[in-house]
């Protein structure tokens, strides 16, 4: 069951475009929107300025949590899937997971140099899933998180597998494209995780879940192609 829930769990995070922090500064809690991006291990990935209110409480304080949610399954919004996760934030400098960040939001290129603005990570201590209305799961980060051993695997095979999708298969990533709703248009992969992955057209941006972990490069590649067939 844990499983299960731990992987409904990590891809409500990573489909998600915004999810809302919350801070607290001298006792005072406070919650902002942000722009997140999912490390392939899950770490959570937020470009945040120095002006904004919620990073210098997390200068002060790094204990954070963020909510993520899914879309609801009716007109009771408290049948939307939602995950809040617990953890630390910190600054960190990471080209290659800048590059994953811009990759999810490409419209901020146009501020991502500015000197007030850093990479920060939030590292998951914990979530709470709430699947729906009245189906809550307490996780603990060693069930929540994805498997080192995936994270490894993936994160070595990503750049070949994304480039081989896309110079010999753009046609099959169309497809998956189109599967997920998308329109027509020059879709590339993007991003690959033990999850799932991201196709993108622009700043069009569509997120594959794959139907459980992928733990081997022949399930990586048994999940896109079924994503890809007809």
């Amino acid at each position: 069951m844990a499983t299960a829930a731990a992987f409904e769990a990590r891809c409500l995070v990573r489909a998600a475009s915004s999810a809302t922090l919350a801070t607290s500064a001298a006792g005072q809690p406070f919650a902002s929107l942000v722009t997140p991006a999912a490390a392939p291990d899950l770490g959570v990935l937020l470009w945040l300025s120095t002006l904004a209110e919620h990073t210098r409480h997390l200068m002060a304080e790094p204990r954070c949590s963020l909510l993520f949610q899914g879309a609801a399954a009716g007109p009771n919004p408290q049948t939307t899937p939602r995950v809040t996760l617990t953890g630390p934030a910190e600054r960190i400098e990471d080209s290659g997971l800048k590059a994953r960040w811009l990759a999810r939001h490409p419209y901020a290129a146009l501020y991502a140099d500015f000197a007030d603005f850093a990479l920060w990570r939030v590292t998951p201590g914990g979530a709470l899933l709430v699947g729906g209305f009245a189906r809550a799961q307490r996780l603990r980060a060693d069930q929540f998180l994805p498997a080192p051993e995936a994270v490894a695997l993936v994160a070595e095979a990503e750049a070949s597998v994304v480039q081989h999708m896309n110079q010999d298969h753009a046609p099959a990533v169309a497809r998956i494209a189109q599967k997920l709703g998308g329109q027509p248009g020059p879709w590339q992969l993007t991003n690959l995780d033990p999850d799932g992955c991201d196709v993108t057209d622009g700043e069009t941006r569509l997120r594959l879940a794959f139907s459980a972990q992928a733990g081997s490069i022949a399930a990586l590649r048994q999940e896109l192609m079924t994503a890809s067939t007809v």
